[in-house]
């Protein structure tokens, strides 16, 4: 598979990193609305082709998909552009903050026979999965609560994280994280409660919710741009606790293990690139060879919690699902 960059993004050097390891798929072009920037890039990077365009790129007959790192707000936008110009589309998370947003890009993946995934490249970690398989299976008993939180500290008012218009904030950055892993585990929510801590710029830089799921079982997360560097998921049943400390980043490194009635148990858990089983998955569905791991379904479930969350801390109210 041939892909291109929509935008130079820093989080573009880790899918680089991926393709580089991946047999699946080349990165082969980038776009920029600067040409001397697509340029520059393009050669620091080895990418045959560079585009002063999004445009451009989109008109690319050797592309046959693009991934795309632009700020929140344009996400949906760019992705039904790019679908309706014949590309896959591997769109960098979140998707977007409005369900009506995230219905009309998948209708548009559909009319064009084209795959949108919604880029959360831990759930593409073996990690993840040995995680979601053991709290099935009831290795810690049955599910009561989850417990969640990622957290880093942005002092940069000007970046796009801070800026509202942009759809910023930390549910969107980091929380959306929390949000898809209870979710994994959980299932979907039936009501939620956000409460959110506002900053300078107006976007929430701390978010705290609660979820109640099917079952009785109770989420807590807290998401923050304004606290030190932190990430970690407790799973919490009748028989024990499952502890996972690197859940999201897996690659900052961090153990998983079991405690029941005293007696701890380490998960091994192979080394994988996240990124690069991403892409693989990408791939393999763009040539119909399954379906991705995450597509129409989880991106719905996901929006609409987080739409949800934002509701409920603008009323200060519980909403409901």
């Amino acid at each position: 598979m041939r892909l291109g960059l929509l935008s130079t993004a820093n989080i573009n050097r880790m899918v680089l990193a991926g393709a580089r390891a991946s047999d699946e798929l080349d990165v082969v072009a980038v776009a920029s609305r600067d040409r001397a920037r697509a340029e520059a890039y393009a050669q620091e990077h080895g990418l045959d082709r560079a585009h002063a365009s999004y445009e451009a790129l989109l008109a690319d007959a050797d592309v046959d998909g693009v991934y795309i790192s632009l700020p929140n707000s344009m996400h949906v936008d760019w992705s039904v552009r790019a679908l309706e110009a014949g590309k896959h589309v591997l769109c960098e998370k979140p998707l977007s903050r409005r369900p009506h947003d995230v219905e009309r890009a998948f209708d548009a993946a559909e009319r064009a026979g084209r795959v949108l995934a919604e880029a959360f490249m831990y759930r593409h970690h073996p990690q993840t999965k040995r995680v979601a398989e053991l709290v099935r299976g009831g290795a810690i008993g049955e599910l009561r609560a989850i417990r969640a939180a990622f957290s880093f500290p942005l002092y940069d008012l000007k970046n796009v994280r801070m800026r509202p218009e942009l759809d910023g904030g930390a549910l969107m950055d980091v929380g959306c994280y929390c949000v898809s892993g209870t979710r994994l585990l959980g299932g979907e929510p039936e009501r939620v409660w956000g409460e959110q801590r506002l900053g300078p710029t107006g976007v929430d830089t701390t978010f705290v919710a609660t979820l109640r799921f099917p079952g009785d079982v109770v989420a807590v997360f807290h998401a923050s741009m304004d606290l030190p560097s932190r990430q970690e998921l407790e799973v919490l049943g009748t028989e024990g606790t499952l502890l996972v400390q690197a859940p999201w980043r897996v690659d900052f490194g961090g153990d998983a293990l079991i405690t029941r009635g005293g007696e701890v148990e380490y998960i091994e858990v192979p080394e994988a690139d996240s990124y690069r089983l991403e892409l693989d998955d990408f791939a393999a569905a763009a040539r119909g060879e399954r379906k991705p791991l995450l597509g129409r379904a989880d991106a719905l479930g996901q929006v609409r919690v987080v739409d949800a969350l934002y509701r409920s801390a603008d009323s200060g109210q519980p909403v409901s699902l």
